[in-house]
């Protein structure tokens, strides 16, 4: 069944370090919580077995009201270059439904990486936008991050 294009986010980003280096930061449990989530969340716990068929597991926390998790399992892990896996909320609002999240990385000039995500699957535009604004704070963060210096 086709998908409709409305419903699949797609954004493209440039880091300030080699692939490697951004899928560690992408993969790490230690890493991610550090960059992870929108702005002003906390991370305070991230369980991952980081493995084609394994399960990650994400705590967050917003400024102000209770911890919520999202989870998922790693449909492809192949460091340096690419990502994918599952991700659903644990207490997901009725709009939701598990979609897929895949990350590409390539070298570019200057010992930097492009960063080009998909999300697929959203039943809502509302829901879709919504992630759109995290993972846009959140790379954003992820960029702050891998800084040098």
């Amino acid at each position: 069944m086709a998908r409709d294009e409305g419903l699949v986010l797609r954004l493209r980003c440039h880091l300030p370090a080699a692939p490697p280096a951004v899928f560690r930061a992408l993969t790490d449990p230690g890493e991610l919580a550090r960059w992870w989530g929108p702005d002003g969340f906390t991370i305070p716990s991230v369980r991952s077995d980081l493995r084609s068929g394994g399960a990650y597991r994400i705590t967050m926390r917003p400024p102000e009201g209770a911890p919520f998790h999202l989870a998922g399992e790693f449909l492809d892990v192949e460091p340096p270059g690419r990502l994918r896996y599952t991700f659903r909320w644990e207490e997901p609002d009725p709009e939701d439904r598990e979609t897929v999240v895949t990350l590409a990385l390539r070298a570019s000039a200057g010992a930097s990486t492009e960063l080009t995500l998909t999300q697929e699957g959203f039943a809502t535009e509302r829901r879709r936008a919504l992630h759109e604004e995290g993972w846009t704070q959140s790379l954003g963060k992820l960029e702050k991050l891998l800084l040098p210096g």
